[in-house]
């Protein structure tokens, strides 16, 4: 890019950076590029997906006061998103797309990589030996390469060998999970960080869940009425109601046949505390 279409394209983003609610920055830099489109073309078309140099992304956010909070964002490969949508939207977007990828020599593996025993579709061969290179125990079971035993093949913050690296290949696991995700994002005036932008819709309606249990829980016990555990209360009330009747020995029509139960269940503990005297017992 010549230093006169630098310069245009500097003014052009200044000026688009207006038209925007919304400007979120994204990281790209450990991205795939496969990936980096896929979001790019969902994000389509209520967004504009910009990728440039540092330098000129850095000089349009610089151009307004209010954008330059953004600067400390944009360091490495990113991209500018912008929208009139909310973050919050953009945000699920390109938080929801996630893709495997293949253990590469010296990757530290975020978690134990396991080799599950049983068949395997890969041909006997060579492929015997690069399998058992990186310590897999295999077999030539009818002609079928066959893992004969499940083990950890790389443990949670080890590195993954070259003889590693191409077995799991071979035997098609992908270990390592690549995404981006949004730095930051500027709405109206408002700016979200990332940890404001991972309290997305998820994690509010969990949080309102627990929060409304607790409360109807609490609400319950203290006999504060809502129209929520109103059925409850009501419930409760009926209970206890019954159960001071039978104690107290209110006739009430619902309480009748209980208070007949006691009164027999006193009668038979009565009569058994009772001795026959000698007369009855000749």
């Amino acid at each position: 890019m010549q230093k006169n279409e630098k310069v245009e394209f500097v003014k052009r983003l200044s000026k688009e950076l207006k038209e925007y609610k919304t400007c979120a920055v994204m990281e790209t830099g450990a991205t795939p590029d496969k990936l980096v489109q896929k979001v790019r073309n969902q994000l389509k078309p209520d967004a504009k997906f910009v990728v440039a140099r540092k330098t000129l992304l850095l000089r349009a956010i610089g151009d307004d006061a209010n954008l330059k909070r953004l600067v400390e964002h944009v360091n490495g490969n990113v991209a500018l998103i912008l929208t009139n949508k909310d973050p919050s939207e953009i945000n699920e977007i390109v938080a929801a797309n996630r893709m495997r990828m293949a253990a590469k020599p010296n990757q530290v593996s975020p978690s134990d990589i396991h080799v599950e025993a049983g068949e395997t579709t890969i041909a006997p061969g060579q492929a015997v030996t690069d399998l058992k290179a990186a310590g897999i125990d295999v077999q030539i079971q009818k002609g079928k390469v066959v893992i004969s035993k499940s083990k950890v093949l790389v443990a949670k913050g080890a590195k993954v060998t070259t003889p590693i690296s191409k077995a799991l290949k071979m035997l098609d696991v992908m270990p390592f999970e690549a995404g981006t995700k949004l730095r930051a994002a500027l709405n109206n005036g408002l700016l979200f960080t990332e940890q404001a932008l991972g309290v997305d819709r998820a994690f509010v309606e969990r949080e309102v869940a627990a929060d409304f249990l607790q409360a109807h829980v609490l609400s319950t016990e203290i006999g504060f009425v809502t129209e929520y555990n109103a059925p409850d209360m009501i419930k409760k009330a009926y209970i206890s109601a019954i159960g001071l009747g039978v104690d107290r020995g209110i006739y009430e029509p619902e309480i009748v046949e209980k208070l007949l139960a006691k009164a027999v269940l006193e009668a038979i503990q009565a009569n058994s505390a009772v001795k026959p005297s000698e007369e009855s017992a000749k």
